[in-house]
């Protein structure tokens, strides 16, 4: 369309969100200052933090005592600025009043620039300006001759260039001829030479490739003036010189110049052919893409080693460039290599009788093959310089083809540049839009062999006549180079004494525009003398032939054999062809064909398609009422003219598609204009209506098939809507009237651009300057007409015009006259187009449906030219159009409807184009027709759709609907069509246009004053019929967010997109600036808020990515674990949503988890699929929008209206909002930035929205191809490249997400956008919460309400906040807390604890506005809570509480600033007059002091930061001194758990969790007695035994009734299961089922009684799978590995000789936690101060360095009593509640580790631990030790017992392991193994021990060998059973040895001692001395 209205712009269409105006959008916006930002430069951070460590390693180096100290410090500290009026007494209202004030200043005009636009690909609504149709170029290469240079220089030399495509065997390009001899050389041609044309001096050409590929060659030929002697003669004098030996030939030289001479003087005018070369283009561009600089490319046949033109044939892309599409062969794109400069050293001397084309394409081929021929030859040396690179945009001085100037062309007198004409390999499709009329004559052979007579060296002189008489040769064959620009005639190169030669001539004409009968071309052949001798000629004539050039009417080109007259033509030959046999003349070989040549013609004037050629010339017949008409052989009288033209119309879609397309803008010109004007035949007008439109459909559509890679993203291709846009216009009215085209058709001129890019010379436009008629407006002024839309219709850029490459097919062409004068009949073409679509059927309307697009718009720019031509744009809308064509379109829409919603299942691509062409119709209708009837369309449409719908819940359908409404409601007056005005008065609309005015009788706007407020928040019926489309687009956002409605899940996106996108454009547009008007427009959408809160449960949960710990600016909550995960990734996310809920209490959510509205609402609507995190965030920002920009007096009212639970409702809303749009800080986007993570979640969420929402996969694919050919470097040869460059910026986003790493600016950019969005919305998001404050403060339900805000507030407190929002919502928040006191201290006393936490978070903040706010809210809190009851008891705990929560959790915690905070509380409590006479002031400084002791407690933690078992160590002991307030000390254990959580210590946490339940068990049985409950500590015991030590004994235990104790939420029986449930997941975690089962033991009393099947079913499922783990897993559990870790040294400070058992992961070796502590401790003290020592033996201090600190580390494992084994069977048993510890020391009496087995004795020292593990700490004081000492006998008897085991077990194992068990025989009866049995045997036993006390111990390991050789027996034959026969030889080996060993243990074994058998021993006495004997050390 080319009508460009006023606020065309202002459509969605034209979505302001695209990067450059965004960014002019957030000009100016203030940098928002966040503290996550602000965190101090974590290098300097870390240094302080070493300091520190350095300084003080003790625990104790400030006693908790040293109070004195503490409170100097805090007194002598300064404070933060105190607020002013803070302590005043001021009326609500006015506090109130004074926040809206300071909260609205300064705020963002447009939250949608602060959003950025939606991923989306490609706005349905948006159409591209098709490109302006403009001449074609492939990719244009440029090419410069330097310079030529022989190694003699005796003659002129000439050159000429072309490209050849051997793979298509076609020479693609003319020729370029340059001449580089010397002035000098060129003095030799003198009398030869006219002046020479400044056009033939040209040394640069410029090329274009339009399929580049691997087989394009660039051939330089060279000639030479003809002389005397073959060509081989001729080159040798080239090849035998060297230039190096000049002066010793140079009298042959001076001799070989005086000939060159002669033969210049005399056969000046004549060439031979002389030499030839050429270059494999690609190489060059590759070679040259890949070197660095500009390229120097030598090219000789010396150097090549590898294929001859191949250097590199390694195809190395240059930069590819998405400027140009190109087809054909991927890797050959020109436009980015280097430019490079190649030096050609060799050529080829041509052989005279491989001279055709044929010849050169086989040398071609040859040349790239390794072994060429031509390698063999002798190359001519020579040095031609050639540079080679991309031609520029712009070239100055460059002429085309035709010889015009291209501008800019600054003077003439400058040697130019040549543009050469391209002959493209292939079809090119692009219509013609400039002149040309070119034809090439290529002469190829001639064949004399039989005519008599001498003629040897033959040259054809060719000339273009337009008469008989020789003088009637034409000047229009184009010189070469040097010489005039055209001649008469031109000669053919001669081949010496060859009577048949070949030619490769190629003579250019420059064909008249007009041409005749008599014109033609005459062919002479001469026979040339180059001896002189006396009386022979120069040249003698010796044949003639011609081609006459029309033949009936066409032009004639193609291949011709012709035959040779031996004599001059007779008189009037021209007209006849030489193949007529004329009487009387000679002809040579019999009148046969003897001489072959082609002639090829480029020409925008003949179509060279025979059904064109028939069909212009009957309508040209038509105009010049010729009669009869000439077409081929026939002659057409005028009466059966009409069945002719008939079918010439339907015979067009024979004709090729490549002249149709070059014809196109002619053609359908033409074929509107029979529409139009039905002629007038033989008196009859005929109508060619119906005939027309078939043909165009088909035409259409043949252009849409196969030329299917230029199409735009709605399937319309380029030609036809640049067609329409550019080149469609009606032909005029009146005959005489000045018209939009020459001759009343605007057939011709019409374009916007023509040149490439700039303007040509004004020279050039012929004689059309009359198009630019007074008839454009945008030329002539026209005065602009009221209804602005259609302001500037025409020329939609006709100024850009003038002097451009002008189409001209000139007057003179005759059968393209323009068509003038003409009948009066008129038909408007729009109504007869929508009659015979109408009136089609089958076939046809088939294809008018396909394309649609085509006809619909052809129609409304009908519309529009007939209503400005017509002067009828200020006509009121009802009266435009007659009541005949309003019923066309209706139906015309209705039946269309109906093909869309009957078809869509199956031919989903057409529908979808069908869908969208619609919408854009009626879009476009919008504008011109009367609007209630294109409403009344609308409607129909509607309706056919929601009816199907009804009946087949259908995505795909809703689909189409969603982007039908998108497009039309992208109208830009869309608001204006909403009639937004209604319920208040108007204001002076927005928009003035007469349709205002005019469309108020369209039947929708209904003015109900009295309308209830209600209406206006819902789609109730009055809504929808006053605001016609916003309700449209409300109703399918409610439709498709329907929870219930399955199957529209994945349209999701799709429709928050509309929505989202229309909100944008207003909040953008420049007419809606003014708050009011915004009000007013964003009433179009107050129910969208409703329709929000409906879709609530749906929405993505933004609140669920807050984790708990460690999260660096996170506020940390005093409750552990109450939010979703940990931290996303790990999955360990320690406690799940209902847990969450559970703990949390019903009542009242935690403060991080949704509130409990919302929770319970999720689980019961989850199943419907949530939404895309980034659906939600569209929709949540679209909701903000409308809150921002709505009356508050309106929401106030509505709000009053809503029950309680939509109240709450919308406050979870707002909660959720808060999470969404929390800033993320610059950190994450660096992170972004590193990941680009966005790209994985969009995928994700295209994923899901495909998997879930049946959008058909194929219509994805279907949109992806379109897109993707379009932005493909390789989707077409011509396709778009305005069009490309055009979307480049349309569609930032696209490159934007494909960027990857961005700059810093861009970073900066993008957090400070974030910064701002952040704000807004929360502000947003505050000012609502103060509307729902004033409402709620009416209502008689406000507690839960007031509840509700407090929630919201909190939250947003807890996120990541600007200090400007901050201070906002901590005044907000006073306000609340004045006006409501009872509500924080009584109700919601878990917020009050959650206030404590955040204003205390606030008060530690390193912003100081953000401290002062915060101090001046928790100083009035403390205040308020006094004047309540005279002691602030209950925030004074919940304040420590927070602080020690706070502390324990938070990483980058200062407590610089909190101390600063508290002083400035403590300055508060000092000036506050009038409470100074109460104790309240004592008790704020007691509170003060109390906090900041706890900090400095914490400090040190803060310090051991870095070493987690020292900072578990501090965390035990502060909860243990929190031993009397129970709520700190499950504070404490909950922070600890966290810590052991983020380090994956999962049996601590799940230790600390049930020490916290315990903890809870053990306050609650005081509390309450219910049976089923845990009866405190005791219960847990068989979880752990530590856990008694939570047993509230001692004498200062608090009781649980005092106020303000065990309030915590943890102290319920829901928090008890919370707890414990969470334990449970943790021991699940550490792979302790059994301590799970213990757990649930606990656990399953509680639900039993509570009746909670629910619970028991998931309990029982879990305890399922614990132990189908435990049975899984046998055999493959590993816990933990212990090491002994004992420190000496005084850097220790207070760890120095402490010993501990540590507790490390399974599998860790030794060598690992030795590398980490000494590393650890290496960092702390330095490396050379560390040293770990190597053995186990005990240390004594004295021999120690003192400067140095030494680590000892054992490994150890657990120690059991035999008694003990009894009870501990499994691996789980063997490894929890472990106290003891063995590890063993091997020594020898004097002093060496290892000696002989008779003097190797062994220590076995057993540690004992102050607590079990695991415990609720990683390591744990060794509090006893003592040792065993074997002596070497014992250690002997040891060994046999083991060795005995291993063969039983080896023997029994199952499934039996032969590897295992020969390895275990191998040990036992080998031969060689030393110190083996046998030698123990021998050892110990071969005599009996003098000592009596050592009998029993003889007769012990005598046994054992008894028992050992028995199980070698055993194991042997198990053996045998196992082996193959393979190793039946080791068996026997092994039976051997062991035959041998039982021989020589046999009298060993035997030998008993008496003594022993002697029954006179009591048996007691001896077991004494046995015991006494191993010698026993006690250390403790």
């Amino acid at each position: 369309m080319a009508c460009s209205f006023r606020y065309h712009k202002l459509g969605t269409g034209f979505n302001p969100n695209t990067l450059d105006k965004q960014k002019e959008r957030q000009k100016g916006l203030p940098k928002q200052v966040f503290e996550a930002d602000e965190m101090p430069d974590s290098s300097s951070y870390q240094d302080d933090q070493d300091d520190l460590k350095r300084r003080s390693m003790s625990i104790d180096d400030t006693p908790r005592g040293s109070w004195a100290c503490s409170i100097f410090d805090l007194k002598n500290s300064l404070p933060d600025a105190l607020l002013p009026h803070l302590l005043d007494r001021a009326p609500n209202e006015e506090i109130d009043r004074h926040n809206e004030d300071q909260r609205k200043a300064n705020r963002h005009r447009e939250l949608f620039a602060l959003h950025p636009a939606l991923d989306e690909e490609e706005p349905v609504e948006r159409h591209c300006v098709p490109e302006v149709p403009k001449e074609h170029f492939g990719q244009r290469l440029l090419v410069k001759c330097l310079s030529l240079k022989f190694e003699i220089e005796i003659e002129p030399i000439f050159a000429s260039l072309a490209l050849y495509d051997v793979k298509e065997k076609k020479k693609i390009s003319e020729n370029f001829f340059f001449d580089l001899n010397s002035e000098q050389t060129k003095a030799m041609l003198r009398p030869h030479i006219q002046t020479a044309a400044i056009s033939t001096l040209a040394r640069s050409a410029i090329f274009s490739i339009t399929y580049p590929s691997q087989d394009v060659f660039l051939v330089i030929k060279l000639e030479k003036v003809l002389q005397q002697g073959d060509i081989g003669e001729c080159a040798e004098p080239y090849m035998v010189f060297k230039e190096s030996d000049a002066a010793k030939n140079k009298e042959k030289l001076e001799k070989l110049r005086g000939q060159s001479e002669q033969f210049c003087q005399r056969l000046g005018r004549y060439r031979m052919p002389f030499a030839w070369t050429a270059i494999h283009l690609m190489n060059i561009v590759n070679s040259a893409g890949s070197l660095e600089r500009d390229t120097e490319l030598e090219m000789s046949l010396s150097e090549r080693k590898g294929s001859w033109s191949e250097r590199r044939n390694s195809s190395i892309m240059g930069r590819r460039s998405l400027e140009r599409t190109t087809s054909g062969d991927e890797s050959c794109s020109l436009t980015g290599f280097r430019p490079a400069t190649l030096t050609i050293t060799n050529f080829f001397k041509q052989e005279g009788d491989r001279l055709s084309d044929e010849d050169l394409y086989k040398f071609l081929a040859d040349m790239r093959r390794p072994s060429s021929v031509l390698r063999r030859l002798r190359p001519i040396t020579a040095q031609l310089k050639l540079d080679i690179s991309p031609a520029p945009e712009n070239p100055h001085y460059c002429l085309t083809p035709d010889l015009l100037q291209v501008k800019p062309y600054p003077d003439s007198r400058v040697r130019p540049t040549r543009e050469i004409l391209e002959f493209p390999a292939r079809d090119v499709y692009v219509p013609n839009t400039i002149y040309r009329n070119l034809l090439y004559v290529n002469p190829q052979s001639l064949n004399f062999a039989n005519r008599q007579g001498s003629a040897r060296n033959i040259t054809v002189k060719v000339q273009f006549m337009n008469g008989e008489d020789p003088s009637n040769a034409m000047p229009v064959i184009f010189g070469k180079s040097s010489c005039a620009d055209f001649y008469k005639e031109a000669y053919t190169a001669v081949v010496y004494h060859n009577r048949s030669p070949d030619f490769h001539d190629e003579i250019k004409i420059k064909l008249p525009a007009s041409l005749s009968d008599h014109h033609h071309i005459l062919f002479t052949f001469y026979h040339v003398s180059c001896q002189q001798k006396q009386n022979t000629p120069l040249e003698t004539p010796v044949g003639y032939t011609w081609i006459p050039m029309l033949q009936n009417g066409r032009l004639r080109t193609g291949h011709f054999c012709l035959p040779v007259s031996l004599e001059k033509p007779p008189q009037s030959y021209s007209v006849l062809s030489p193949d007529v046999p004329l009487p009387g003349m000679k002809w040579v070989d019999n009148h046969r064909g003897v001489f072959n040549v082609e002639v090829v013609a480029v020409s925008t004037i003949h179509t060279q398609d025979q059904y064109l050629d028939k069909f212009f010339a009957l309508v040209h017949a038509l105009d010049e009422h010729m009669f009869p008409v000439r077409i081929g052989d026939m002659r057409i009288m005028e009466n059966n003219l009409e069945t002719e033209l008939k079918s010439s119309i339907a015979a067009l879609n024979s004709s090729q598609l490549e002249p149709i397309v070059r014809f196109l803008h002619l053609l359908l010109d033409k074929l509107v204009l029979l529409v139009v004007r039905p002629p007038v035949i033989a008196g009859q007008i005929v109508n060619l209506g119906q005939a027309c439109f078939e043909v165009m459909a088909s035409i259409v559509n043949r252009l849409h098939k196969y030329l299917d890679t230029n199409q735009d993203m709605h399937g319309r291709n380029s030609l036809l809507s640049s067609y329409i846009h550019y080149v469609f216009r009606l032909p005029s009215t009146d005959p005489n009237s000045p018209s939009p085209g020459p001759g009343g058709l605007g057939g011709s001129v019409h374009y916007a651009t023509m040149a490439r890019s700039a303007v040509r010379p004004a020279s050039l436009n012929l004689n059309r300057s009359r198009s630019l008629s007074n008839s454009n407006p945008d030329i002539s002024g026209t005065p602009t007409s009221p209804d602005d839309e259609v302001r500037s219709i025409i020329g939609s850029k006709a100024m850009e015009r003038c002097g451009n490459r002008m189409s001209s097919h000139t007057e003179s062409a005759s059968f393209l006259q323009t068509l003038t004068g003409r009948l009066p009949t008129k038909k408007l073409f729009h109504e007869e187009l929508a009659l015979q679509w109408v009136v089609s059927s089958g076939s046809v309307r088939e294809g008018a449906l396909q394309q649609a697009w085509f006809f619909f718009e052809l129609m409304v720019k009908s519309i529009i030219h007939h209503l400005y031509f017509t002067d009828r744009l200020e006509s009121p809308r009802k009266n435009r159009f007659p009541e005949r064509f309003m019923d066309d379109i209706t139906a015309l829409v209705s039946t269309i409807a109906g093909d869309i919603v009957s078809r869509f299942q199956k031919d989903l691509e057409l529908v979808e184009r069908l869908n969208m062409s619609l919408a854009f119709f009626l879009n476009d209708l919008l504008s011109v027709m009367d609007r209630g009837f294109v409403f009344s369309l609308i409607r129909a449409y509607w309706k056919q759709v929601s009816t199907k719908l009804y009946a087949l819940q259908n995505p795909t359908l809703e689909s189409l609907r969603l982007d039908f409404l998108r497009i039309v409601c992208s109208h830009e007056h869309y608001v204006t069509l909403n009639l937004p005005c209604s319920l208040l008065t108007p204001p002076a609309s927005p928009s003035p246009s007469v349709s205002s005015a005019t469309s108020q009788s369209s039947g929708f706007s209904t003015h109900v004053q009295d309308q209830k407020i209600a209406n206006m928040f819902e789609l109730s019926v009055p809504f929808r019929e006053q605001h016609y489309l916003a309700g449209l687009v409300l109703s399918e956002l409610s439709v498709i967010l329907d929870p219930d409605n399955e199957g529209m899940f994945g349209l999701h996106k799709k429709v928050v997109s509309v929505v989202h996108n229309l909100l944008s454009s207003h909040d953008s547009d420049p007419r809606y600036a003014d708050p009011e008007v915004k009000a007013r427009v964003a009433m179009l959408y107050l129910p969208l808020i409703s329709i929000v809160m409906e879709a609530l449960p749906q929405l993505h949960d933004f609140t669920e990515s807050h984790n708990q710990w460690g999260r660096p600016g996170g506020p940390q909550g005093a409750a552990v674990g109450t939010s979703g995960e940990e931290t996303e990734g790990e999955g360990n996310s320690m406690i799940s949503q209902t847990v969450a809920m559970a703990i949390a209490g019903t009542s009242t959510a935690s403060p991080m988890s949704r509130p409990s509205s919302f929770l319970l609402n999720s689980q019961a609507s989850r199943q419907h699929g949530s939404f895309s995190a980034e659906s939600s965030r569209s929709l949540l920002i679209c909701l903000l929008w409308v809150l921002k920009n709505a009356d508050e007096l309106v929401l106030q009212k509505w709000f009053t209206d809503l029950s309680v639970s939509q109240l709450n409702r919308l406050l979870d809303l707002l909660y959720l909002c808060v999470s969404c749009f929390e800033y993320k800080g610059k950190k994450a986007f660096e992170r972004m930035n590193s990941l680009t993570f966005k790209k994985s979640k969009d995928m994700k969420a295209k994923l899901e929205e495909a998997i879930l929402g049946s959008i058909g996969a194929r219509q994805e694919m279907v949109r992806r191809s379109r897109g993707q050919l379009e932005r493909s470097p390789s989707g077409s040869a011509f396709g778009s490249q305005e069009n490309l460059r055009w979307r480049k910026d349309m569609t930032h986003w696209r490159q934007n997400s494909e960027k990857m790493d961005k700059t810093r600016a861009e970073l900066e950019h993008e957090a400070l956008i974030d910064g701002n969005l952040a704000t807004e919305a929360n502000l947003i998001i505050l000012d609502t919460l103060e509307i729902i404050v004033q409402t709620a403060s009416v209502t008689e339900s406000k507690e839960s309400i007031l509840g509700g805000v407090l929630k919201v507030l909190l939250h947003s407190m807890a996120c990541n906040q600007s200090a400007l929002y901050l201070q906002h919502c901590f005044a907000t928040q006073r306000a609340l807390v004045s006006k409501f006191p009872e509500l924080l201290f009584e109700e919601e006393t878990e917020q009050c604890a959650d206030l404590c936490l955040r204003l205390l978070r606030s008060c530690s903040s390193s912003i100081s506005t953000i401290r002062s706010h915060a101090s001046a809210s928790l100083y009035l809190l403390m205040r308020q809570n006094f004047e309540i009851g005279n002691n602030f008891a209950r925030v004074k705990m919940q304040v420590t509480m927070s602080l020690s929560s706070l502390v324990g959790t938070s990483q980058n915690f200062n407590e610089e600033f909190l101390r600063r905070s508290l002083k400035t509380i403590l300055t508060y409590a000092e000036e506050d007059l009038e409470l100074r006479e109460t104790t309240f002031p004592d008790q704020v400084q007691d509170l003060v002091f109390n906090l900041h002791m706890i900090l400095s407690d914490t400090v040190k933690m803060k310090e051991h930061q870095e070493d987690p078992e020292m900072l578990i160590d501090l965390m035990y002991r502060i909860a243990k001194g929190y031993q009397t307030s129970p709520d700190l000390r499950l504070t404490w254990l909950q922070n600890m758990a966290g810590k052991h959580s983020e380090r994956n210590n999962h049996a601590e946490a799940a230790q600390c969790l049930v020490h916290s339940a315990a903890l809870v068990a053990e306050y609650l049985s005081m509390l309450e007695d219910r049976k089923y409950l845990p009866v405190g500590c005791v219960t847990f015991q068989n979880i752990s035994s530590n856990v008694l030590e939570e047993s509230a004994v001692s004498d200062d235990v608090v009781s649980p009734d005092e106020e303000g104790i065990c309030s915590g939420k943890y102290f319920t029986e829901i928090g008890l299961v919370g707890l414990l449930e969470q334990a449970a997941a943790s021991f699940s975690m550490a792979g302790m089922y059994e301590a799970v089962n213990e757990v649930y033991k606990v656990l399953i009393p509680i639900h039993e009684a509570n009746r909670d099947a629910k619970k028991l079913a998931t309990i029982h499922g879990k305890l399922q799978e614990a132990f189908g783990k435990i049975v899984h897993q046998d055999g493959k559990r590993m816990f933990g590995t212990y090491f002994r870790v004992g420190f000496y040294g005084t850097k220790f400070g207070d760890l120095d000789e402490q010993e501990f058992v540590y507790k490390e992961p399974a599998i860790t070796k030794l060598a690992e936690i030795s590398h980490r502590l000494e590393g650890f401790y290496g960092e702390r003290f330095g490396e050379d101060q560390v040293e770990v020592i190597k053995d186990s033996n005990p240390v004594d201090k004295c021999k120690l360095d003192p400067n140095k600190a030494f680590i000892q580390i054992t490994y150890v494992e657990p120690y059991f009593d035999t008694y003990e084994m009894k009870d501990r069977i499994t691996y789980f048993d063997k490894n929890y509640n472990l106290r003891r510890f063995v590890y063993c020391t091997p020594f020898t009496l004097d002093g060496r580790a290892h000696g002989d087995l008779h003097e190797q004795f062994k220590r076995k020292t057993i540690l004992t631990t102050s607590h079990a593990f695991p415990y609720i700490k990683t390591r744990i004081n060794i509090i006893h030790k003592e040792e065993i000492i074997s002596t070497p006998i014992e250690v002997a008897i040891e060994d046999m017992q083991k060795k005995t085991q291993e063969l039983a077990f080896a023997t029994h194992q199952d499934p039996a392991d032969a590897k295992m068990l020969q390895m275990v025989l191998q040990g036992s009866v080998g031969t060689t193994v030393n110190q083996g049995p046998l030698e123990v045997a021998q050892v110990f036993l071969s005599e009996i021990p003098s000592d009596p006390k050592l009998y029993r111990h003889h007769n012990k390991l005598r046994l054992c060998f008894k028992d050992f050789t028995k199980r070698c027996e055993d194991a042997l034959r198990k053996n045998k059973s196992l082996i193959g026969p393979d190793q039946k030889e080791y068996q026997r080996e092994l039976e051997r040895n062991y035959h041998r060993l039982k021989e020589a243990l046999q009298p060993l074994i035997n030998r008993k001692i008496p003594q022993l058998y002697k029954p006179v021993l009591q048996v007691n006495s001896h077991r004494d001395s046995f015991s006494r004997m191993s010698l026993r050390k006690l250390d403790i």
